[in-house]
């Protein structure tokens, strides 16, 4: 399999300089042929494809006027030219927006490389990288397979990092063997079949004020100054702040089920659809279910755990868990608790949802056995 591992590395003054320099050269190739093909296609009625523009950055960097290049990394270029091309298949697809120009002023960077001739490689605690030599790096973890490529990264507050695609051994790593249901919520992150309950960490909520408070004093700054670069850094480390909170959480919560269990029954959710009621979008972007559910996926593999879907109009919270019967008044997501007329049990919603997921993923785990 394939897995991502993401690094903190250290470039000295002239591997910045050069970094930026390819960062600057990928983002006028990716331009440069998205102009190109857009005025073909308007003139010609013809598209372009990554071949042709690969043989006219050929003939591009040979133009006196375009010599710098030559110096740039190679198939980092190349690279640049490949997302073109991916965007315009999205596009025609119909799973992304047209293309478009990237800004100077983004302080997000990154380029990808390939590792061809193993000119990817790491010796002695140093990343070695084409052109920029062996660049100083955090190892927070190891790994046993042959790198594919390198994604080199530069954030808004200025940090580097790398990501390396590794080609590894699937060898699966023992699981508890539990059989659990898990119902995502707002309030609570998550309430699972056993009845227990994760508190949601809601770090943009926590942080809110903070960076109202900063982005205020970032907008009486005038553009282009000093002090507005440094108040930018200061909101942007905010950002940051944020975002590492919420990966963190996700990362320890999703490793836990996947090691604890072996089934784990998990919504459908259409979380597009959901974010449209502007009363509970921020709470539901911050949960980040969909990136949950993501981690959850893949880090089954190696876990060797089954990860069963609900189809996505199962009424989970409407049905008693103990006698089957549906009560659509808990359609009202205020209702958190309600006592079942039929049998008179009394159900926490979350709780119930999800004992609910549990009965339904064991009845498709039988018929499929």
């Amino acid at each position: 399999m394939t897995k991502g591992y993401k690094y903190r590395i250290y470039p000295n003054s002239a591997q910045i300089e050069y970094m930026n320099s390819i960062f600057d050269s990928c983002r006028f190739v990716y331009n440069h042929f998205l102009a190109e093909r857009k005025e073909v296609w308007e003139k010609q009625k013809r598209s372009m494809s990554y071949t042709d523009t690969s043989r006219l950055l050929t003939i591009l960097k040979k133009d006196p006027g375009y010599v710098w290049l030559s110096s740039c990394d190679s198939m980092a270029l190349q690279e640049s030219l490949k997302d073109l091309d991916r965007a315009y298949k999205s596009f025609f697809a119909k799973r992304g927006r047209y293309p478009h120009f990237k800004s100077k002023r983004d302080h997000r960077r990154s380029y990808r490389t390939r590792n061809v001739n193993n000119c990817i490689r790491i010796e002695d605690k140093r990343l070695i990288l084409p052109k920029v030599g062996r660049v100083k790096i955090k190892l927070s973890r190891g790994f046993k397979g042959r790198i594919l490529n390198a994604t080199v990264s530069k954030t808004a507050t200025g940090k580097y990092y790398v990501s390396l695609c590794v080609e590894e051994e699937l060898i699966p790593k023992p699981n508890a063997g539990g059989i659990i249901a898990i119902d995502v919520g707002i309030s609570e992150f998550y309430s699972d079949s056993n009845g227990y309950k994760l508190e949601n960490p809601v770090p943009l909520r926590k942080h809110e004020k903070k960076l109202s408070r900063e982005q205020r004093r970032l907008s009486r700054k005038v553009k282009g100054s000093k002090n507005y670069e440094k108040q930018r850094i200061k909101v942007a480390k905010v950002h940051e702040k944020i975002y590492s909170v919420r990966t963190d959480f996700l990362h320890k919560e999703s490793t836990k089920l996947v090691s604890d269990n072996q089934v784990i029954g998990i919504e459908t959710l259409n979380v597009k659809g959901m974010i449209r009621n502007h009363h509970l979008a921020k709470s539901i972007q911050d949960a980040s279910w969909n990136r949950f559910l993501e981690m959850l996926k893949y880090k089954s593999l190696e876990y060797g755990c089954s990860i069963e879907p609900m189809p996505r109009f199962y009424a989970s919270s409407q049905v008693c868990s103990y006698c089957g019967y549906k009560n659509i008044k808990v359609k009202d997501l205020s209702v958190r608790s309600w006592v079942c007329p039929v049998c008179g049990i009394s159900h926490d919603r979350d709780v119930n949802a999800a004992v609910n997921i549990l009965n339904k993923t064991m009845m498709l785990i039988s018929t499929s056995w």
